[in-house]
């Protein structure tokens, strides 16, 4: 047993009250890995509360359990883990709500499988192999300590995994994927039933049709037709992200599009802050070092960071332009 799992194994046993934690960017994966433990450690006897200082995107509403998510971490717990993230600065909504300092407070373990990241300095535990998803992370610390896995764990494992590895498709998925997947199917996962359930949720209003066509009308291309950008201004972030996240609505389009290597994302809210999504198309795998340059982090194909430093969408832009052009070479 490893140093770490050994310290894990000490904090889990020694607490009553587990919070699970989710950065202010949550997706299936850090939503799925979140009720994940919450089954897991429930099974142990133990109280869970899960936080995310965002609320759930409308997208993720399929995965049931997503009302028991808190904005506030509750006072009173024993231990936190954050699932999908290794950087503080994307934990910023719940340091100006004033939890985090509730969670500084506490042992602090990170389960995470994003390798270009700053790290966490006050957390305790840290686990960020290479992984094509946090669950894949937490099913092998699951097998080390002989954690139950219950149904309901299980089917959130596989839909952490399906969702990060693009159904089997990305280059981080690995052949100990497929056999984790095979296990979960074996305990009674039925994949159909989780896609059934993520389809009927995929159904959007017939406004977004509209204003996918609006977006696409307004995508700009760079670099001789390698980058594709397309901006989000807050009007329509809060007109339409109750619906569906506007940057998914189109991301794929653009990445899809003939000679596009990265399509970029970026939304501008009220208060001037500024958030970016990366994709990137296979043999591209410049994402996480884009993100990384503006403080966020990711995988070679997917990525995203925000920067709140007062600088205006087009010196962002033209600063992302530049560092792309530069890795694109």
């Amino acid at each position: 047993m490893t140093k770490e799992i050994q310290q894990l194994k000490e904090l889990i046993d020694d607490s009553k009250h587990i919070v699970v934690l989710q950065a202010d960017n949550p997706d299936a994966d850090s939503l799925a890995s979140s009720l994940v433990l919450e089954a897991i450690f429930s099974e142990m006897g133990k109280k869970v509360s899960l936080v995310c200082g965002v609320d759930i995107p409308t997208h993720l509403k399929y995965l049931s359990g997503w009302s028991r998510v808190l904005k506030t971490a509750p006072q009173g717990f024993d231990m936190s883990i954050l699932v999908d993230a290794s950087t503080v600065s994307l934990l910023e909504t719940l340091d100006k709500e004033g939890s985090l300092k509730w969670i500084k407070s506490k042992p602090l373990v990170v389960i995470d499988h994003h390798q270009e990241t700053d790290g966490i300095d006050f957390a305790q535990v840290t686990f960020c192999p290479q992984a094509v998803a946090t669950s894949e992370v937490i099913y092998d610390i699951a097998q080390k300590l002989e954690w139950p896995l219950p149904l309901d764990a299980c089917e959130m494992m596989a839909v952490s995994i399906l969702a990060d590895s693009l159904g089997f498709t990305s280059v981080a998925t690995s052949s100990k994927s497929l056999r984790i997947m095979a296990d979960l199917i074996d305990k009674g996962v039925s994949i159909a039933k989780l896609d059934s359930a993520r389809r009927e949720l995929m159904r959007r209003e017939p406004e977004l049709l509209a204003y996918k066509g609006r977006l696409l009308q307004r995508v700009e291309l760079f670099s001789e037709g390698m980058i594709a950008i397309v901006t989000i201004p807050w009007k329509e972030i809060e007109t339409y992200s109750h619906l569906y996240n506007p940057s998914m609505l189109v991301i794929e389009d653009m990445r899809m599009t003939v000679g596009v290597r990265i399509a970029i994302a970026f939304k501008v809210y009220k208060d001037g802050k500024v958030t970016a999504k990366i994709r990137c198309t296979h043999g591209t795998s410049i994402a996480g070092a884009l993100a990384a340059e503006f403080g966020g982090g990711g995988h070679p194909y997917a990525a995203g960071f925000k920067v709140a430093d007062g600088r205006s969408i087009d010196d962002i832009k033209s600063a992302v332009i530049e560092k792309a052009q530069e890795l694109l070479e």
